[in-house]
């Protein structure tokens, strides 16, 4: 078989077996098994035992399961109630005052929780009953939870973040404080955005935020309503962006301090400690499979020189290194719609990062419009997580076309941050240089 046919195949092999519903992680690792046989024979049942083996020693991917740990508890522990009704409380005289607050809490939560999944869960049973009955618009409130939900990805610390660095041999503390700029520019962009949407469409909220009483907080209440998420933020982002720990260590020490707040909070029992371990066993165990099925077929991929025949392929469409870059953030936000982040991470990063080096791109400004792109990932149909986590826990009378076209408008703005990122490359590598003396 021609290396150019069995290239061909790979692409064709992996689309064929996520149309058909197989899991990502045994499509992957079974064509790495497959083509790897017609290239090395025998050999390529020991490249399984050794990528297994690697992945599974790697100490970077220890950070994964004890984020995940740390956003259960945080989540269990209940410490964004209080500082939701505070927020409520502080905007409650201004127009669409508790989407703003939505958004503000779930920047905050996505700073203590690399997980999707509990961020919009959270978000979802806190924030968006209280939109709906205040006569918040369907699609504009789950759009708003949807949307600040997924900052938990893209805020550090972050699991994708995590998983990224040592695929695209990057520093993950680098990671860490370029990824910082660009969340806070997606939360400014999603407050902007439903700052000025509730004042030209003037149904969006069918009733005002002054007709309902809150709780009310003192200030000094409402002050240490935050200082949770300053502990958490202090104890894993601080001492890694200061140097103290790398995030593995920190990722340790965020899930100790969640078991603190817990405890604090009088929300430390036997269940939530074991639900917060089964989730983290449960969401780590799916992370490690993918993982091992891409590195056995990324392998495969290179070292049977499929991946030459794949950038031979890109020069000679002749569309240069802008037009190769656009052509994998396009493929990045179509494969999306098909399949999780983390086949998609596994696939894009090992194969396509090496040629958008090899053009003179910055392999840390392209990673970053790779990751801030993989936002949409949780927002576009058909498999968008985020909606279904929504989905999950909404009111009733909520439909799944409400929630599809409130994601819309968020999905524009995680576009237009990816093009001012490469049109103002300096905002990816301002806080990294800054960090490192430069």
């Amino acid at each position: 078989m021609s290396i150019e046919l069995m290239t061909v195949l790979m692409f064709v092999g992996i689309f064929v077996g996520v149309f058909m519903g197989f899991p990502i992680a045994f499509t992957l690792a079974g064509l790495g098994l497959v083509f790897g046989y017609f290239g090395w024979g025998d050999a390529a049942i020991t490249m399984l035992a050794s990528k297994t083996f690697g992945v599974f020693s790697n100490y970077t991917y220890v950070a994964i399961p004890l984020f995940i740990f740390m956003g259960s508890m945080l989540e269990a522990s209940g410490v964004a109630d209080k500082a939701f009704g505070v927020l409520n409380q502080w905007l409650r005289n201004i127009k669409g005052g508790l989407g703003i607050a939505t958004i503000l809490l779930c920047t905050m939560f996505a700073a203590c929780t690399g997980v999707v999944g509990a961020s919009v869960t959270a978000m979802g049973m806190l924030a968006l009953p209280a939109m709906i009955n205040r006569g918040y618009n369907h699609s504009l409130a789950t759009g708003i939870v949807g949307a600040g939900g997924t900052l938990g990805i893209l805020i550090p610390p972050s699991i994708m973040l995590v998983l990224f660095g040592p695929m695209a041999n990057i520093s993950v503390v680098d990671l860490f404080s370029a990824a910082i700029v660009p969340g806070l520019m997606l939360s400014v962009a999603y407050l902007s955005y439903v700052i000025i949407f509730v004042h030209v469409k003037k149904d969006a909220i069918v009733k005002t935020d002054y007709d309902e009483e809150v709780e009310y907080y003192s200030p000094i209440e409402g002050v240490k309503a935050f200082v949770p998420f300053l502990f958490i933020i202090f104890m894993v982002l601080g001492m890694i962006l200061f140097g103290v720990t790398s995030p593995t260590e920190a990722s340790a020490a965020g899930a100790f301090g969640a078991i603190v707040l817990a405890f604090a909070y009088k929300k430390l029992t036997k269940e939530v400690l074991f639900n917060a371990g089964v989730n983290a066993l449960k969401t780590s165990a799916m992370v490690m499979f993918v993982a091992v099925g891409a590195n056995i077929f990324t392998s495969v991929f290179f070292g049977t020189g499929a991946s030459k025949v794949l950038s031979n392929f890109i020069l000679n469409l002749g569309i240069g290194p802008w037009g190769s870059l656009i052509a994998v953030l396009f493929l990045v936000f179509i494969l999306g719609m098909l399949i999780d982040w983390v086949g998609i991470l596994l696939i894009v990063v090992p194969i396509f990062m090496p040629i958008l080096v090899s053009f003179g791109f910055d392999p840390l400004w392209a990673s970053m419009l790779m990751i801030v792109l993989l936002q949409s990932s949780f927002l576009t149909p058909p498999f968008a997580y985020a909606l279904f986590y929504i989905k999950g826990v909404a009111p009733e009378g909520v439909t799944i076309g409400e929630i599809y076209k409130g994601v819309i408008p968020f999905i524009i703005m995680i576009l237009a941050v990816v093009v001012l990122l490469m049109i103002f490359p300096g905002i990816v590598s301002w806080l990294p240089n800054l960090l490192a003396g430069k």
